[in-house]
């Protein structure tokens, strides 16, 4: 049976453009091991600082020592700094953290993508950019792409220390970003996501069409269509004798196909030859 291959192609100039359409802003990133930033406190130039989280989320800043930021948002690191400065040492302190670099974010990919497994970004990326970084899709891949995401909330305390988590799941239509480009699906991606495409089902179109082989099924699928894809009838096709044969649990069973009938996984649409 002849192969039909799918390619996704993803142009530089969409990835570029994507990424830098969809950037999330950096207060809601949490900082991690390997993160730098800088920090400022106004009007006191003395207390600039560029700090490296170390491996137990501590930095180190004079006046205060050693802060543990470690699973906090910029935001919250903030917050936090300002607190503690303003405990003895400055009166309503207003602090400033901006990231320099971004080491520890890291989403795992699975399923259908060329290189799955854990991938390091320095920075926020576009779900573009991690399909990229993944070497593509593969084939095989289905028409959804699913992210399994850590959804954190926290109680509006002076400091936040009990945080509780859960997971959702965000279900992006790969139609709408790699073929029409549509910004909206073209996500930020956080560190801890979970990134999975499936597998796609098939349909396989035999007998007098003009090319035979396996098809991935697309949504709204129809027999008419499934031939279409197949380069249609031939001229010695007896059009309105297509049959299908369907698996039903563990049997087969085969049944007049009508044209305008939505596909099902590894359906086998037979079109014969007319007699006459």
């Amino acid at each position: 049976m002849k192969n039909v291959r799918f390619l996704f192609v993803i142009p530089i100039f969409l990835l570029l453009f994507f990424a830098s359409s969809n950037t999330v802003l950096s207060g809601e990133y949490v900082v991690g091991e390997g993160d730098r930033f800088r920090i400022t406190v106004y009007d006191h130039l003395d207390l600039t600082s560029e700090v490296r989280v170390g491996g137990d989320g501590m930095i180190s800043m004079p006046l205060i020592g050693e802060v543990n930021v470690g699973g906090l948002t910029v935001t919250e690191v903030e917050k936090k700094i300002a607190a503690l400065l303003a405990d003895g040492y400055i009166i309503k302190p207003h602090v400033t953290v901006y990231m320099l670099d971004y080491k520890n974010k890291k989403v795992t990919v699975l399923g259908e993508f060329v290189k799955p497994g854990l991938i390091e970004l320095l920075r926020y990326s576009s779900l573009l950019e991690v399909i990229s970084n993944a070497g593509g899709l593969t084939e095989k891949a289905g028409d959804m792409l699913y992210i399994k995401r850590k959804v954190v909330t926290a109680e509006a305390k002076p400091t936040i220390k009990e945080k509780e988590e859960d997971t959702s799941t965000i279900t992006v239509e790969l139609k709408k970003l790699l073929e029409e480009g549509n910004p909206e699906a073209n996500l930020t991606v956080y560190d801890g996501d979970s990134i999975y495409v499936p597998r796609a089902a098939f349909i396989y179109v035999n007998g007098e069409v003009r090319t035979p082989g396996a098809y991935k099924i697309t949504k709204g699928l129809t027999v008419l269509k499934a031939i279409t894809l197949a380069g249609g009838f031939t001229q010695k096709a007896a059009e309105s004798s297509a049959k299908i044969i369907r698996k039903v649990g563990a049997s087969e069973i085969t049944k007049s196909a009508s044209l305008d009938e939505l596909v099902q996984p590894d359906d086998i649409i037979l079109v014969p030859e007319s007699i006459f």
